[in-house]
């Protein structure tokens, strides 16, 4: 047996720590998602404990009473590993782990490990790693002993020891060396993005708190469309199910297109590192002429999720798009809810439960600028209505003498391109 495989093999037994500075209305909440992302983990919560403080204790994060709290709880409960519910600096780990005899991480820790057994793509392994090493990189000074233990947050997933034991340089070459493979990635992103925008192919992106269920939406909106199950996305009933973005062409039976793209989901307190590192997948929200906003309805705490997942949407500087809130899995509530906003949709993702009314929403918004027109187009000249048919709402084709005669409805786009055929009407 690998020394990797007796590390699995331990139990995680953990105690949280939560405090609660003036009062943040968020706090309960932040706690209950602390362990619910633990349990992500596979760590097996034995206790809690909170405080009440106005400001921080610099050398320990809580007070020294609460240390020696900790201490007994850890000790009775036979925990093996404390989850702090805010980031810890160098000294407050060094500290927390010499006084607690165990170890210490925090939850930008836990987030990131969860982040890296899940992602599955390159790009989402490439961000994961560097926002680990950016978060490793000021602890390295100082903590050999202490970063030694935390090395791979909860599981084996983190960087490693043996990329711990480098020096600042060597990590500091390592993270640019992953950027530079990671920024080839993003130019063919961008690219893809250029060559949509040249399309005029409108662009409707999925946010929301993790585990809303922003894929099964997704698939949902596949199904309608009548797309081959291989575009299908995968879903979960678990947190962050979800890390690479998956773009999807949806073509409705007007044939009138756009594309779908689903993203990470959000949780509070999401770690800057990641919020960084993920940047470029989630400019495909900033670039979306659409935001669908999934909402999920069954949750206690789905105003507060809500609120937090506008506020990341804020800091990316998503202000202006237009957004439709879509409160899912309404087949899990009896009570209606009527949404405080006009732009909202209730559905049942999973049981395809008004799927076609969100449909007619998305489209009410991103195909108002569709003209009816004419054109006639010489028979020479079959590949344009070959595309009209493909791509426009055919009402009507006529073959006449010098051409064919079609009228539809389609993007100005595209009714711009084809202006020298346009057939003016008839006063």
């Amino acid at each position: 047996m690998t020394r990797g495989d007796e590390m699995e093999e331990i139990i995680q037994r953990a105690i949280l720590v939560g405090v609660d500075l003036n009062n943040d209305k968020n706090f309960d909440y932040s706690v209950e998602e602390l362990k619910n992302l633990a349990e992500a983990c596979s760590v097996q919560v034995v206790g809690t404990l909170t405080q009440k403080l106005e400001r921080v204790n610099p050398a320990c994060y809580i007070g020294t009473g609460k240390v020696d709290e900790v201490a007994l709880l850890v000790e009775q409960n036979d925990a093996n590993l404390v989850i702090f519910n805010d980031e810890l600096s160098p000294s407050q780990i060094r500290n927390l782990e010499h006084g607690l005899q165990c170890k210490v991480i925090d939850r930008t820790i836990l987030i990131l490990d969860i982040f890296a057994s899940r992602a599955k793509t390159r790009e989402a392994q490439l961000q994961v790693e560097v926002a680990q090493l950016k978060y490793m990189m000021p602890r390295l000074i100082g903590l050999n002993a202490s970063l030694s233990r935390q090395a791979g947050g909860i599981g084996s997933k983190g960087p490693g020891e043996k990329k711990l034991e480098l020096d600042r340089r060597r990590i500091e070459e390592q993270v640019h060396k992953l950027n530079k493979e990671l920024d080839s990635l993003v130019l063919a992103r961008q690219n893809q993005r250029k060559l949509r925008k040249r399309n005029s192919t409108p662009v409707v992106a999925l946010v929301g708190y993790t585990n809303a269920g922003k894929s099964t939406t997704m698939n949902a909106l596949l199904t309608v469309s009548n797309a081959q199950s291989e575009k299908s996305v995968f879903e979960k009933n678990m947190l962050f199910a979800t890390l690479e973005t998956s773009t999807r062409h949806i073509q409705l039976p007007d044939n009138k297109q756009f594309l779908l793209t689903d993203t990470v989901g959000f949780v509070s307190k999401l770690p800057h590192q990641l919020v960084k590192a993920f940047r470029s997948t989630l400019e495909e929200v900033t670039e979306a002429d659409l935001l669908l906003h999934v909402v999920d309805l069954s949750h206690p705490e789905f105003q507060t999720q809500i609120e937090i997942t506008n506020k990341v949407l804020d800091e990316l500087g998503v202000k202006e798009t237009p957004m439709v809130y879509v409160y899912n899995k309404a087949d899990l509530v009896e009570d209606e809810f009527t949404p405080s906003t006009k732009e909202a949709v209730r559905i049942s993702a999973k049981n395809l439960t008004n799927i076609d009314t969100l449909i007619d929403c998305i489209k009410s918004h991103i195909f108002q600028h569709y003209v009816k027109a004419s054109f006639l187009i010489p028979y020479d000249r079959g590949n344009l209505v070959s595309y009209l048919n493909e791509h426009a709402n055919v009402f009507e084709t006529e073959y006449l003498e010098n051409g064919t005669l079609i009228t539809v409805e389609c993007s100005e786009h595209d009714a711009e391109r084809l202006a020298e055929y346009k057939v003016k009407p008839l006063n």
